[in-house]
C-alpha cells in the first residue's frame, strides 16, 4: 500500500496520519473503521467477483466506498495497520454455531497487532457486532467493552491436529476460544497465516448452499453513538446504543437505494435480492 492509498484510506476512515503506531491510534482506527465501513456480502447477490489481493480490495472499499466480509475488511485493514508501522499477524478463526459446532478451517480472518509500545491486540472489525475496541490478546480474564464483555482464553475444544499429544501445550499452536457476553464466538489458530490462505474459504462462503451469506443480505455498521444500523434485504433495523430497537420494512426500491445511499454510503444502481446458489 503506497502512502497515497494510505491517505486515501485514512480519508474514508476519517482519521489523520498518525506519527506512531500506538495503542491509542490502533483504537482510533479500530473504532472509526466500525463506525464507516460496513459489514456487508452485497457483492455475492449481486454477481461481483470477490477477490482477496490488496489492490482489488483498495479499488473496493476505499475507491468505490463499499464494505465486504471479513476476508476484505480485516484483509485490508491490516494492510493498513501495517504500512502505518504496525506488526500485523494474520490469524485464521473457526465460527461457532449452534450446539458449539465449528465452521470450516479459513472460516473467519482476524488480526493480530503489535503496536510500538510492545503490546499485543486481537483485532477484528469483520465480525459484525463484536468489541468496538481491540481486545489485549495476552488478557486471559474478562474485557470490558461497549460492545459487551470479552474473554479470550484457551479452547477446551481444539479443532485442528486432534492425534496429536498434549495439544494444549505444543508452543504457537494452541487455539484460542473468544468469547461475548460468556458465548463463545470463535475459535481463534496463533499461527501465522497470509491473505492467499483465505482464499478456498472465502470461495466457499460466496458460492456454497450451506453457507449463511448466500443464503440471505446483510449491510451493517456501528453508530456513532455506539449502537448498530442494519439493512437485511428491505429490513431495516436501528439498535440504539442501551439496546433499544426500531425494525420497520421498507416499502419501495427507492426506500432500499436511499438508506444505502444515506446511511452506509453506498451508490447501487439495483436492490440486491438474494441469489441462492443452485
Amino acid at each position: 500500500m503506497n502512502p497515497a492509498q494510505v491517505d486515501a484510506y485514512l480519508r474514508r476512515l476519517g482519521v489523520p496520519r498518525p506519527a506512531l503506531p500506538t495503542v491509542d491510534v490502533l483504537r482510533e482506527l479500530h473504532l472509526r473503521h466500525l463506525q464507516t465501513v460496513p459489514f456487508e456480502n452485497l457483492s455475492i447477490h449481486l454477481g461481483e467477483e470477490i477477490v482477496l489481493e490488496e489492490k482489488r480490495l483498495l479499488d473496493k472499499i476505499v475507491g468505490a466506498g463499499r464494505g465486504g466480509f471479513c476476508y476484505e475488511l480485516n484483509g485490508l485493514f491490516g494492510a493498513l495497520l501495517a504500512a502505518l508501522g504496525f506488526d500485523v499477524t494474520l490469524l485464521s478463526a473457526r465460527v461457532y454455531g449452534d450446539g458449539g459446532s465449528l465452521g470450516i478451517p479459513y472460516d473467519h480472518l482476524a488480526l493480530r497487532v503489535r503496536t510500538v509500545e510492545g503490546s499485543v491486540w486481537l483485532a477484528d472489525v469483520g465480525f459484525g457486532t463484536h468489541s468496538h475496541y481491540p481486545l489485549a490478546f495476552g488478557e486471559r480474564g474478562e474485557q470490558a467493552d461497549p460492545g459487551g464483555e470479552f474473554r479470550i482464553a484457551e479452547s477446551a475444544n481444539p479443532g485442528d491436529l486432534p492425534d496429536l499429544p498434549d495439544r494444549q501445550g505444543l508452543a504457537g499452536l494452541t487455539d484460542l476460544d473468544v468469547l461475548r457476553n460468556g458465548k463463545p464466538e470463535y475459535q481463534l489458530e496463533t499461527r501465522p497465516r497470509v491473505l492467499g490462505d483465505f482464499v478456498a474459504a472465502a470461495w466457499w462462503q460466496t458460492t456454497s448452499p450451506a453457507s449463511h451469506f448466500t443464503q440471505s443480505l446483510v449491510c451493517s455498521r456501528l453508530t456513532d453513538d455506539g449502537g448498530r444500523i442494519t439493512l437485511s434485504g428491505r429490513g431495516l433495523t436501528v439498535t440504539a446504543a442501551d439496546g433499544t430497537r426500531d425494525v420497520r420494512e421498507l416499502a419501495t426500491d427507492e426506500e432500499v437505494l436511499a438508506v444505502y445511499r444515506e446511511r452506509f454510503g453506498i451508490e447501487l444502481g439495483e436492490v440486491p435480492t438474494v441469489r441462492t446458489p443452485a
